[in-house]
Order: structure tokens, then C-alpha cells, then sequence
């Protein structure tokens, strides 16, 4: 068994594919287009692709799941400017004055997700 699809109601399946397509480097499905009511961000494999899918009620509450996302070619305090500059919004921020943490993010439905520290500043 493989994990295909990792899936995420929302409003606006393009414009949310779009925005973590560009925090993740993946592209967003050639066969996808504005106004689609399914679109797939294709993951390399074997990582599951993102699946944005438009559903008629919006997020109410905390997301069950999230993304814990590690940052390769910057550090954490690095790549934090580019997401928010991306459309990203601080929720919570966990960093410790002696570096250790992460910082809880929304994407622009309101979706949580964690920026971790680097492998390098592990």
C-alpha cells in the first residue's frame, strides 16, 4: 500500500494549490487550472502528492492533522520570511531563546502548519 494523496478541503483549491506549490517547489498539476474544483500539487515520489479539494463549509476549528515542514536550503529564521512573504501567517511561535523550536504558520485558508529548524541547526 502507498499513501497517494495527502487531501485538504478548502475554498479555493487553485489559489491554495498555487501558494503551497510555492512553498514546497512542486508544481501544480499541467492538467489543473483556475477555477478547477480538484487540483494536486505533484510530489516527487514517493511523497504523496497535495490534494486540494472545494468544499462548500470553511475551517472552523484547529486542523487535525498538519505539516511539519524542515527547511534544506535555509535555516528556519530564513525560510520564514519567504513563506509569510508567500502569503503565510504567524500563529504561534515556539522558538527559545537558545534557538531550539518552531514556528506554528497558517496558509492564506487558515490551515496550521510548523517550521522547523533545519537539519543543519539540529
Amino acid at each position: 500500500m502507498i499513501l497517494r494523496h495527502v487531501t485538504l478541503d478548502c475554498a479555493h483549491p487553485y489559489e491554495l494549490a498555487t501558494f503551497w506549490s510555492k512553498v514546497t517547489g512542486w508544481p501544480v498539476s499541467a492538467e489543473d487550472e483556475p477555477g478547477d474544483t480538484e487540483v494536486l500539487v505533484e510530489a516527487p515520489a514517493p511523497v504523496p502528492g497535495l490534494l486540494f479539494i472545494a468544499v462548500p463549509e470553511g475551517k472552523t476549528v484547529k486542523n487535525r492533522i498538519h505539516f511539519d515542514l524542515q527547511p534544506t536550503e535555509r535555516t528556519r529564521d530564513e525560510e520564514l520570511p519567504r513563506l509569510l512573504a508567500l502569503g503565510a501567517t504567524v500563529h504561534e511561535d515556539h522558538r527559545k531563546p537558545n534557538g531550539r523550536g518552531w514556528v506554528t504558520l497558517q496558509d492564506p485558508e487558515g490551515n496550521e502548519f510548523c517550521l522547523e529548524m533545519s537539519p543543519a541547526e539540529v
